[in-house]
């Protein structure tokens, strides 16, 4: 049985992997920082001599965009020194590497999808740590970049749940229009990943290394998915559209992340549910869950 090693396994995406894993017919290991410090060159060759995978789905990150703008060492030790820990192993033992990254490679000036061969141009010190990430993967010949964006999930700390609470607590709170995007449900992306991972352990397909572009279909502001959560969910509290410049964090975000996502379509075959649906789909789990 071929085994696959999910890194970061404690997040948002590692605990949709989890969930997932039970109806997948592969040896799943899965670590977090506890289990294998990747930024530890050493422990990486060690883990890997052990375990030998076959493929390598790494979902640790640092995500904290706006704290990445002062601890920058940090953000570059995580998102690319970690990064090239795995490549190295991973060529050692001849493994796939598929590895996760973000919208935030863009500047977000363009006013169609961002397509895989579109300049990556970020604003922001994560943005910048990603562009890092992508580099060191693709320096493999059997690494696959898949960049996503708005991730939210049952599990962890993400927009769709601040909403939730917020919209418990107060009758009215403002939320960004003029920074369009895609949300993605987790639980989707990580369907996908193993089903690009199932198609290249059966041979139905090659593996193609690269950039590959992943989130839910459609497209929509801050805004309109915060007041989707809200009528979702059944929540009575109002939303107002306020612009960026009446919410200044200290990283900036991409005005548009739309991402076109033809390539991993016509390439592993992968159907990509619309965003709506996705969420509504997820806060029907979190309402069955006492959330």
């Amino acid at each position: 049985m071929k085994k696959i090693l999910v890194t970061g396994a404690n997040g948002q995406l590692g605990c949709e992997f989890r969930k997932l894993s039970k109806d997948e017919k592969f040896d799943f290991v899965f670590t977090d920082v506890d289990e294998l410090d990747i930024t530890d060159r050493e422990a990486c060759f060690k883990f890997f001599d052990r375990l030998k995978p076959a493929f390598v789905i790494n979902c640790a990150a640092y995500t904290a965009v706006d704290r990445a703008e002062s601890e920058k060492e940090l953000a570059w030790k995580l998102n690319v020194d970690a990064v090239k820990n795995l490549k190295k192993a991973s060529l050692e033992h001849d493994s796939y590497l598929i590895q996760l990254s973000s919208e935030y490679v863009f500047d977000g000036k363009l006013n169609v999808p961002y397509a895989e061969w579109n300049r990556t141009t970020p604003q922001s010190e994560y943005g910048k740590s990603k562009v890092g990430t992508e580099f060191e993967a693709l320096c493999y010949y059997k690494s696959l970049v898949i960049r996503t964006s708005w991730l939210y999930s049952t599990f962890g700390n993400n927009f769709v749940k601040t909403m939730i609470k917020l919209g418990k607590e107060r009758e009215s709170l403002g939320v960004v229009f003029d920074q369009v995007g895609t949300p993605t449900y987790a639980e989707d992306l990580a369907a996908a990943i193993l089903r690009i991972i199932s198609q290249v352990a059966s041979g139905e397909r090659k593996f193609e290394e690269g950039v590959f572009h992943y989130s839910n279909e459609g497209v929509c502001s801050w805004y309109d998915f915060a007041c989707a959560i809200m009528k979702l969910y059944g929540l009575k509290c109002k939303v107002y559209p306020i612009l960026t410049e009446n919410y200044p964090t200290p990283a900036k975000r991409p005005e548009y992340g739309v991402m076109n996502k033809a390539k991993i379509k016509s390439r592993y075959g992968i159907e990509i549910n619309h965003w709506f649906s996705s969420l509504e789909r997820m806060i029907e789990s979190l309402k069955q869950s006492g959330f």
